[in-house]
């Protein structure tokens, strides 16, 4: 895609920290640097997020995160986790749309880094958990088991 900054890193026409580049991703370091190591893991091909994925392409792209995640352990051996996000559409947060996966290692729960999901689990019944899930599976074509 043409005004892609992705794209551009991709074609080498704006400079990169690369990390790995097969036939099907591109890894490179994130500008902000989250963490130490906190890469970005992109598909050469422009998809704008996880919604425009065929199967195929998914997994290939998919895939490649435990190559980079034993990379980044064996890089620093101090890292005690790492998390794995991958934001879709604006109001997830995704600001660079040609998809993309951040593995942001993580050595102390000090690192200025949060993630919050909530407690939300006295709103919702297990009646209403199982309806949800109907919902989701008969979206996608899949018997509901109990």
């Amino acid at each position: 895609m043409e005004n892609c900054i992705f794209c551009k890193i991709i074609a080498k026409k704006i400079p990169s920290a690369k990390v790995y580049e097969d036939e099907e991703v591109y890894a490179f370091l994130d500008l902000s640097q989250a963490t130490p190591g906190h890469t970005l893991l992109v598909p050469k091909m422009h998809v704008n997020d996880v919604f425009e994925y065929e199967e195929k392409k998914a997994s290939e792209v998919f895939a490649r995160i435990p190559k980079i995640a034993r990379a980044l352990e064996k890089a620093f051996p101090d890292m005690k986790g790492l998390n794995i996000i991958n934001n879709n559409r604006e109001l997830a947060y995704q600001s660079v749309f040609h998809s993309h996966i951040h593995l942001v290692p993580r050595y102390s729960r000090e690192d200025n880094f949060h993630i919050h999901f909530g407690d939300h689990s006295d709103q919702y019944t297990a009646a209403d958990l199982k309806k949800i899930a109907k919902r989701i599976a008969a979206a996608i074509n899949l018997k509901y088991s109990k």
